[in-house]
């Protein structure tokens, strides 16, 4: 076969990956055993017989003598028809994935536009009349100092170095517990008070309002475009360039563009996770309600657990029952777990911080969220507009969850 145009070799070097000036020449030091078995003695010759004035092999269209030609980069020679990778005689090398789909994603509005115009504007998370009668109470009893000391105590505990980035999932037994809100705010005081960055990851696909929350304006990439693309050898730059920017060094990876029917496998968040563990000092996953299948894949990968429950009465007793489950998994599981109990209503139905010890029984943490205006909107988080109690209570529950993550390597 004639071998003019040199095919065997471009396809040598797309099974190698050797760049391409490394054999400019068929006598260069760069060739290897491999090469020289792939060509046969009528093909080419070796350096010793080569004549001085070789005649070129018959062509189709007779040329003067065969001339060497530019040589593509490695893994973009063409190769020629009937012949493939798996006929050549050199080494099975698997196709490396590549880091771009075929297709890239257009971006997509978090909220419509026409939708966006019927947002009243944020209030803050309580009365103007409530904050100066705690600022005075402050001032009569001199908490002033006591509660900087404890929020000093609590951002040293969240500014503890990693060895290896942890994994926080948030996860709650039916919708409107404030899984979302939970997870939104935990990332947010990651994001306050580490110098690393912190991912937010929205690992629940069917309609997510974590972007929503975090005042995300458009989507493009999602968790399972993303687990396609990352590679071992990205920079944190290469990676970021997938995500949305938050402010203080956070970043975001949404679940879905908002359309019905996406869906995440397993497979497609191991993949992320696994590769995405290594940039990020915290990640913290909003996951799907459980029992459902990733959720539980979260749960068992995740160093610590968070489990949000509406301070009501069916949503307590939903909550212990899954927490005397969780008694009989290993001891990890429970011992990591930290339940939210956000309060829906100013006035709750139940006595909360009863209900909270009744909880803390089984052997997981238990923290209170008060009712803040702010977040019962719905809207876009603004850390300013919340209550100063619904700021101390956040930054508790970031607190815990980061110690108990740091108990499992």
């Amino acid at each position: 076969m004639p071998n003019g145009n040199n095919w065997q070799g471009d396809v040598l070097r797309d099974l190698r990956g050797t760049p391409p000036q490394q054999h400019a020449t068929g006598n260069g030091p760069a060739q290897s055993h491999a090469q020289a078995q792939r060509h046969s003695p009528t093909q080419e010759q070796s350096p010793a017989q080569q004549q001085p004035h070789p005649q070129p092999q018959p062509q189709p269209q007779p040329q003067p003598q065969p001339q060497p030609q530019p040589q593509e980069p490695a893994g973009t020679g063409t190769r020629p028809p009937g012949r493939s990778a798996a006929a050549s005689h050199g080494p099975a090398v698997p196709p490396t994935r590549t880091q771009r789909p075929a297709r890239s994603p257009d971006s997509r509005p978090v909220v419509d536009s026409a939708l966006a115009g019927t947002a009243r504007r944020l209030q803050p998370g309580e009365s103007a009349a409530a904050r100066i009668s705690r600022a005075v109470r402050r001032i009569v009893s001199s908490s002033a100092a006591r509660e900087v000391a404890e929020l000093t105590r609590t951002a040293e505990q969240i500014q503890q170095p990693v060895t290896t980035g942890r994994q926080i999932a948030v996860t709650s037994i039916r919708g409107g517990a404030g899984k979302t809100t939970v997870a939104a705010l935990l990332g947010t005081a990651y994001a306050h008070y580490r110098h690393d960055p912190v991912l937010l990851v929205e690992a629940d696909p069917a309609l997510g309002s974590l972007p929503l929350r975090l005042g995300a304006e458009s989507l493009r990439w999602t968790t399972a475009d993303v687990a396609d693309i990352v590679e071992p050898q990205m920079s944190l730059l290469d990676v970021t360039g997938y995500l949305v920017q938050l402010p203080d060094n956070a970043w975001l990876l949404p679940g879905s563009q908002g359309r019905i029917g996406a869906m995440l496998d397993t497979a497609a968040y191991e993949r992320v996770m696994v590769a995405l563990r290594r940039y990020f000092g915290v990640t913290v996953v909003d996951c799907e309600t459980l029992p459902a299948e990733v959720a539980r894949v979260a749960l068992s990968a995740a160093q610590a657990r968070v489990l949000a429950a509406p301070a009501t009465l069916d949503g307590i007793t939903s909550t212990y029952a899954v927490l005397q489950w969780m008694q009989g998994l290993p001891r990890h599981m429970i011992a990591g777990t930290v339940v939210a109990l956000t309060s829906t209503t100013s006035r709750p139905g139940i006595d909360v911080e009863a209900a909270a010890e009744r909880l803390r029984s089984t052997g997981a943490a238990v923290h209170v969220l008060p009712h803040d205006r702010h977040l019962a909107a719905g809207g876009e988080l603004r850390t300013e507009l919340l209550a100063r109690p619904t700021r101390l209570a956040a930054t508790r529950l970031a607190a815990e969850a980061f110690q108990l993550s740091q108990k499992r390597r």
